[in-house]
């Protein structure tokens, strides 16, 4: 009787488990150290070759690619993709698995066979700093052959808007005057302008803690939502009510930079 009248006690949630394929170059790097903060245990991170580490939380998960079969003794329940432009290939970042953009497809179908059921994708925040060869590679991205897969939801994370200069610099005036135009990003609004690695890789680790209890489906998080997210009214409550699909307040009009 007496033990029937005593409160129930609930047993402690498992945190999610976490995996990172792109954890080299400034946006990956800063994606890991913001999960490591988070409630994530542990964070795992695609590598070519074995790392040391002294991060009780991060697990180095050593494969030769996503063509053999998944990890068995390693599962996750969210994995994240990001593409990056490499700081160095040299030492530390050359050990990271750096997934070119016509692996998606195969990489995401690896990454589902480990147990992973909410996939974000982390297209790059500053597209004009990438290799010719990445952006090519992500103009013509694959996201449909992705969101077919099977995975509860799926969220492409696009910090920065693509142009068409920007896929097809072509001639040398058109690069020239592409150039020109950059120089002069000050002139526009900051709502628009490109955002810092930190800041989207904040939103990238907030978005993966939230995502598990949102209802399924394929989402974009487009340049706005992520500037919106990061003011005083945005937040977990901007960004949960986005996952929910309900309308989101009218941002208030930001000033150009003169």
């Amino acid at each position: 009787m007496r033990g029937g009248l005593s409160p129930r006690r609930d047993l402690p949630l498992r945190q999610p488990r976490v995996v990172v394929a792109g954890g080299a170059g400034p946006l990956g790097s800063a994606v890991l150290e913001h999960l490591l903060a988070g409630p994530f245990s542990p964070v795992g991170v695609l590598a070519r070759q074995s790392m040391g580490t002294a991060l009780r939380e991060l697990q180095v998960w050593q494969t030769p690619g996503w063509q053999t079969a998944p990890l068995a003794l390693q599962q996750a329940d969210i994995g994240i993709v990001v593409f990056d432009r490499g700081r160095s290939r040299h030492g530390r970042e050359e050990a990271f698995v750096q997934p070119a953009a016509e692996e998606l497809p195969a990489l995401a179908a690896w990454l589902l066979g480990c147990g992973v059921q909410h996939l974000v994708v982390v297209l790059p925040h500053a597209p004009g700093l990438l290799p010719q060869a990445l952006r090519a590679g992500l103009a013509s991205l694959d996201e449909q052959a992705v969101a077919q897969l099977g995975f509860e939801q799926v969220v492409f994370v696009r910090p920065a808007r693509a142009t068409t200069a920007e896929r097809s610099p072509g001639p040398l005036l058109n690069r020239v005057a592409q150039g020109m135009l950059q120089q002069m990003h000050w002139m526009v609004p900051a709502r628009e302008q490109a955002l810092r690695a930190a800041k989207v890789a904040a939103f990238v680790a907030e978005l993966s803690a939230v995502l598990p209890a949102a209802p399924p489906g394929t989402r974009v998080a487009a340049p706005e939502l992520i500037w919106d997210w990061a003011q005083p009214g945005g937040g977990r409550p901007l960004l949960q009510a986005w996952l929910q699909g309900q309308a989101l307040p009218a941002s208030r009009p930001t000033r150009a930079r003169w």
